[in-house]
């Protein structure tokens, strides 16, 4: 299993204390044992934030290789009309 990204692990952190803080304040929790139980869940919820944010990804395969320059194509019309400017100077 690859590591988490830093991104995840900050997404996850976000979530465990946002996610306590607000259980905590709505319940008014005062009881030891719905205070373990309200913490207990925010671990799992920024677990599960965690697991499931993106993270990056290394390639597994090269990218596409790189194309041949073009050649450069001129029309004999421009070649014409440089040549007059050159003439003109």
């Amino acid at each position: 299993m690859p590591r988490p990204s830093v991104a995840q692990l900050v997404y996850g952190t976000i979530t465990v204390i946002c996610s306590a803080a607000a259980m905590l304040l709505l319940t008014q929790a005062q009881a030891r044992f719905t205070v373990f139980a309200i913490c207990l869940t925010a671990l799992a919820l920024g677990l599960l934030v965690a697991v499931t944010a993106p993270g990056t990804r290394r390639p597994t395969a090269d990218p596409l290789p790189e194309a041949a320059p073009l050649p450069r194509v001129t029309v004999p019309a421009q070649e014409r009309a440089v040549a007059g400017q050159r003439d003109a100077a």
